[in-house]
């Protein structure tokens, strides 16, 4: 960590990335086998590969208000907890879905497990950023959604070769098993770990929030159908070309991603969210360009490396604009709204994604994420001027706060009252 805050920081939410790290680790078992499953297992067609793949993602959207909304009311703590027991039902559904013999009535059944799984998924990391950011305090913003977020993806890194083997030595059965137990012994890591009182402020309404974070939550989405591509047909695209190892180019995205967050996920905080949120961008479109022109894996490796690393800043980049435009007893309905543009693209490219790829090769699919990663540059841009006035240490405490239709005094009594809690 660089300095005493970060370290002071890290070390208060520590155990809570421990938390989201066993929850989302079932996502990442299903990641590498899905399109394997549903192309090959039940002899569906790209869209259908998308669209199970999407569909996660658009469940997610649509329950991120609710996600925001029951966090900030009820608590982070219960919100997690409730997530959990969402997703061990999803794979309960995982399991029935093997029980059909008509693979169209199969997949079926697999949509409702990940739309159930959406559900889970949004309400376990809406939860787990707003509880961070309240026990690592107002200045660290950037750092817990960066830290949170490598402790979602490590899973999904840690699940891809483990999820892999599973299906190769007892098929989709093994991962439906896990989805479904791995989530109840983690509410176990939950249950000791200290809560924190729900906001007693009024709030405002989610419309106010959303039009005051919608800005930064487009750039958001178009960053992520890059990740939306790599989830669905990187895999795909290794097999079909006979490249060995289908689970590693994802890996290594991800790898690149937790290390970068890691190690760089106060940069938002300290030089501007816009400002690195900008480079970013460029790295994210170039290693995407890279994966849509590679002829050998070695390259198609790299492309994916280098999404990694200029994705990972994008998200806490322009968190840190999203954010600081809401006031404090609002941070977790707009976390909520400004993921529900993450998960708007990564619902809606999915299946779009797989229409192309079907028309014009899997490649065609990379291209498109390209084009998407370097439309989101001028968003990033945008900001770069106003930021300039902001000071290094908490560019979340500006004047952008009444956009939210809240005073100035009732703004600043929730921030006192938000550290009192991060002192506690």
């Amino acid at each position: 960590m660089p300095d005493r805050t970060s370290r002071a920081s890290f070390n208060a939410v520590l155990p809570l990335m421990a938390a989201v790290f066993a929850a989302f680790l079932v996502i990442g078992l299903a990641m590498p086998v899905l399109p394997l499953h549903v192309h090959d297992g039940l002899g569906l067609g790209t869209f259908v590969v998308g669209l199970v793949a999407g569909s996660q993602f658009a469940s997610a959207l649509l329950t991120r208000p609710w996600a925001g909304s029951f966090s900030d009311r009820r608590g982070a703590k219960r919100a997690v907890a409730t997530g959990l027991v969402i997703a061990a039902a999803a794979g309960l559904l995982y399991l029935l879905s093997l029980a059909p013999p008509d693979p169209r009535l199969a997949g079926a059944v697999l949509v409702a497990g990940r739309l159930l799984l959406g559900a889970a998924e949004s309400v376990i990391i809406t939860g787990a950023v707003t509880w961070g950011m309240i026990l690592a305090g107002p200045a660290s913003t950037g750092r817990v959604i960066a830290w949170v977020g490598a402790a979602m993806f490590g899973a999904f890194a840690a699940g891809t070769p483990i999820g892999a083997a599973m299906y190769a030595a007892s098929g989709f059965a093994a991962i439906g098993i896990a989805t479904t137990v791995a989530p109840l012994a983690t509410l176990l890591l939950i249950v000791p770990m200290r809560a924190v009182p729900p906001a007693g402020q009024e709030r405002p309404s989610f419309v106010s929030v959303l039009g005051a974070v919608w800005l930064p939550g487009a750039g958001s989405a178009l960053s992520s159908v890059g990740f939306g591509a790599i989830t669905a047909f990187v895999t795909l695209l290794f097999a079909v070309r006979g490249w060995s190892h289908a689970w590693l180019p994802y890996t290594a995205f991800a790898a690149v991603f937790i290390v970068a967050r890691l190690l760089l996920g106060h940069l938002p905080d300290r030089r501007g969210g816009a400002r690195v949120a900008l480079l970013c961008l460029i790295v994210e479109a170039l290693g995407l360009g890279l994966i849509w022109q590679a002829d050998t894996a070695p390259l198609a490796l790299l492309g994916a490396a280098l999404t990694g690393l200029g994705y990972s800043l994008v998200y806490p980049g322009l968190g840190v604009e999203a954010v600081s435009r809401v006031p404090a007893e609002s941070r977790g309905l707009a976390m909520g709204a400004y993921t529900a543009f993450l998960d708007l693209a990564l619902g809606v490219s999915g299946p779009l994604l797989g229409l192309v790829a079907g028309a014009a090769g899997l490649e065609a699919a990379f291209l498109c994420s390209t084009v998407a990663a370097l439309a989101a540059v001028p968003i990033a841009f945008r900001f770069l001027k106003p930021r300039s006035l902001d000071t290094k240490e908490a560019p979340h405490e500006n004047s952008h706060r009444p956009r939210c239709g809240t005073s100035d005094d009732r703004c600043a009594r929730s921030e006192r009252g938000t550290e009192a809690h991060a002192r506690a």
